[in-house]
């Protein structure tokens, strides 16, 4: 790697910090936000089955429906951050406050992350973290990965004190709780945090202490080993090549496809010019390289998650941006924020249209009693840039109507979260139907419906048939609920 030699920090930056930068980006930071201001209710995909796990969660088996369908039980694990802030803010805000307060502020903190590495390294905000910026709304936020994102928020935050902290003789004392924080927000912060302790360690001795450096990292390993399922479900899934190309091609996934394109062409071609010009800052350049070949050799399922390789891809572009260390004219500056700013607007503009999308849906609870069964169907198109926005909606039903439905996260072994009796029958991604091209979605045969009293559709693709003897009582466009007949009694 070519690096610039940069200078050793001085409790934590290298010049005096720049107020009017600073305040600039924390204007910046608090945009992170916008797209909350244009939707009743969080747009992101899995955000209504992680509404209605603190439901259950917080519920304490109050209600008997609730009681009966599923059951929640804690484990320690590295994968529970907003759960555990759920406890004491659901019961002070109530469940759905509670949560939209903590989705708003995740985009934000790892703003403010992204900020703090900055300003700790250099004493002032660049370019390299302007533009950084544009991975705030990554796949990863957009799709709601909750407890990801903020254990990379608390990552990002701890790393610029292991360097505010350089050679104070007590940081490792300090890191051993922070490094038990993070994990237990979630596994992946965690690691992400110990390749940036060792590759700023890496750059400064060049020597094997550097594999040693992160040591007070190295407890939760324990806790790992001594979780049941360590491990489990570790598969790189088909067409390894071709999703591998796809998940960097979709870095940055969450607007158009054209312009989260051209948006990781822009962060691609800012580093390499940063190396052209060996002004890559070897600090964060090494943690940088490290995570990019991470999410070549990264399974896509990772200890019963999904796309644990791809939540890494923005990562390695936001470090690879923070390492960069250019001085460069103001009106670059200037610029370099616009790529966040219009990647903002135009989530915000999406929000906006998906809210009403899903406002016209959920009228149709309103006429399933309480405690129903509901086999959920939503279209999914692998070849659709945001096929997956409304695939967790059917979630909204176990909130508002202490319903069971098959949209949740509910693996047993794998999440709090069971099914009782039914299982992996009536759980993600169970709602998941593939259409045929051009073809009326068909669910005649729909699986989940045995099990259920009603089904509810969600998508804008129109349903051609129905399982025999279902009652159509709801219909808008985008969404249909029909009464099914004789439902089988639950096994």
């Amino acid at each position: 790697m070519v690096e610039r030699r940069s200078p050793k920090p001085n409790a934590g930056g290298s010049s005096p910090s720049t107020p009017a930068s600073l305040v600039a980006g924390l204007l910046l930071a608090a945009l992170a936000a916008l797209p909350f201001a244009f939707a009743v209710r969080p747009q992101m995909a899995d955000y209504p089955s992680h509404l209605a796990r603190y439901h259950v969660m917080l519920d304490q088996g109050r209600s008997a429906f609730l009681s009966q369908y599923y059951s929640f039980e804690w484990a320690l694990r590295g994968n529970l951050g907003v759960d555990l802030l759920m406890v004491p803010l659901g019961g002070l805000l109530g469940v759905e406050r509670a949560a939209w307060l903590i989705a708003l502020l995740l985009p934000v903190l790892v703003a403010l992350g992204i900020l703090a590495v900055e300003s700790t390294q250099r004493g002032r905000i660049g370019v390299g973290a302007l533009l950084a910026l544009a991975t705030v709304w990554s796949p990863a936020m957009a799709m709601g990965f909750a407890n990801f994102s903020l254990s990379l928020a608390l990552a990002l935050l701890a790393f610029a004190l292991w360097v505010r902290l350089a050679d104070k003789p007590w940081r490792a004392a300090l890191f051993v709780p922070i490094g038990l924080l993070v994990w237990l927000s979630h596994s992946a912060g965690w690691g992400l945090l110990g390749v940036m302790v060792f590759g700023y360690e890496w750059h400064r001795s060049k020597s094997w202490r550097a594999l040693l450096a992160p040591w007070p990292l190295f407890p939760p390993f324990l806790l790992m080993i001594a979780e049941p399922g360590a491990g489990s479900g570790l598969n790189y899934g088909q067409g390894v090549v071709g999703y591998k190309l796809a998940m960097w091609i979709a870095a940055v996934g969450g607007t158009t496809r054209a312009f989260d394109l051209f948006s990781v062409l822009v962060l691609v071609l800012a580093i390499l010019l940063a190396l052209r010009f060996r002004a890559i800052d070897g600090r964060l350049g090494w943690a940088a390289l490290l995570v990019a070949l991470l999410t070549l050799a990264m399974p896509r399922h990772f200890g019963g998650g999904d796309f644990a390789d791809l939540r890494l891809v923005p990562v390695a572009l936001m470090l690879g941006c923070l390492s960069i260390d250019a001085r460069v004219p103001r009106w670059v500056l200037w610029l370099a924020p616009l790529l966040f700013v219009l990647r903002v607007g135009l989530i915000s503009a999406e929000w906006r249209a998906q809210s009403a999308r899903l406002e016209a849906t959920l009228p149709a609870l309103e006429l399933v009693l309480q405690g129903a069964r509901i086999a959920v169907a939503v279209p999914y198109d692998p070849g659709n840039w945001g096929n997956a926005r409304l695939s967790h909606s059917g979630s909204y039903a176990t909130v508002y109507r202490d319903a069971l439905v098959n949209t949740h996260f509910a693996i047993p072994g794998v999440h709090m979260l069971t099914v009782r009796g039914l299982g992996a029958q009536f759980s993600d991604p169970s709602q998941r139907v593939v259409p045929k091209p051009g073809e009326p979605v068909d669910l005649s045969r729909f699986p989940p419906a045995a099990h259920a009293q009603f089904l509810w559709y969600i998508g804008e693709i129109p349903v051609g048939r129905l399982p025999a003897g279902a009652t159509v009582i709801f219909r808008e466009p985008g969404s249909l609920l029909a009464r099914l007949a004789k439902p089988q009694a639950r096994r």
